[in-house]
């Protein structure tokens, strides 16, 4: 799909940073390599959230882009996610009053004049999503902001949302084992004309890799629901059965979960996230698009 502003083309898969976040060297050198290596295999589209380390995911990007030219990429990111000192998130506060509070700082540690697109982390359902959205459309006619999304809503916030302002981008979770979007959110946004951003790609790590007993065992527990103890061990079978689809035609299972979202429409753009530019050259590998 295109970047309505500057008519930029959009990979159609993007970089997830949130793991650019508790930085120390290593981990910042990792996350602008694999930038580098987004912006070498062709993928221009960067997302992040000011919260990501409180900051931390947006100063990586910014060292990440230093002598790019600022029209080849686009950057999609999300606020509002409240950080305690100690590195968790503790509320939320998309108050339109704070909005304008929020892009200020994102701007001076990205280093950019404007941001391509401008989301809520979530909506607050004390506040009408008519006043947040108002507030970042005066961003946008401001210059600050060229498109708004949202993330996580329900088919009527998306709805009110775009009555609001033209909304781009919906950001939600999407993959072989979440496919929820396909009974509401997805038809809405095509209705709309709304693209959407899918996240959690690889089921929190379930569609990443090979399952062992022992990592079954790790692995048990926790708040995600695929990971509960009544759960994970027929994921883990379902899993393995389409690791074998996946051996079939030749790729990884990682692989095979992005092709399987690739293949449900253009206007679909799938997120890898990750901080290894090995990991990252790996999985794009099978894509002829990049």
């Amino acid at each position: 799909m295109n970047n309505q502003q500057n008519k930029l083309e959009l990979s159609r898969i993007g970089l997830g940073c949130g793991h650019m976040s508790n930085v120390n060297e290593a981990v910042k050198s990792a996350g602008i390599a694999a930038i580098h290596a987004a912006f070498e295999s062709g993928i221009n589209h960067l997302n992040t959230g000011d919260f990501y380390g409180a900051g931390q995911s947006e100063m990586v990007i910014a060292e990440a882009l230093k002598g790019y030219k600022r029209d080849d990429y686009f950057i999609s990111l999300k606020f509002g996610a409240l950080n305690t000192p100690g590195g968790h998130l503790y509320g939320l506060d998309v108050s339109p009053h704070h909005v304008k509070n929020f892009l200020a700082y994102s701007l001076k540690r990205l280093n950019l004049d404007y941001i391509d697109l401008y989301q809520p982390a979530r909506i607050d359902l004390g506040i009408p999503v008519e006043e947040t959205i108002g507030a970042i459309s005066e961003l946008v006619q401001a210059g600050y902001v060229r498109q708004v999304g949202v993330s996580q809503v329900d088919i009527e916030t998306l709805r009110r949302a775009h009555a609001t302002h033209p909304i781009s981008w919906v950001e939600v979770k999407y993959s072989l084992f979440n496919r929820g979007i396909e009974r509401g959110i997805l038809p809405t946004a095509r209705e709309l004309g709304i693209g959407v951003v899918a996240f959690g790609v690889l089921a929190h790590g379930l569609l990443a890799g090979h399952w062992t007993d022992e990592r079954i065992q790790k692995s048990k527990g926790g708040y995600v629901p695929l990971f509960f103890e009544d759960n994970i061990n027929k994921n883990v079978v379902l899993a393995q059965k389409l690791g074998g689809i996946a051996a079939k035609k030749q790729m990884t299972l990682s692989q095979l979960a992005f092709a399987w979202l690739l293949s449900k429409g253009q206007d679909i753009i799938p997120l890898i996230g990750t901080v290894s530019r090995l990991i990252f050259k790996k999985l794009c590998s099978h894509f002829i698009f990049i």
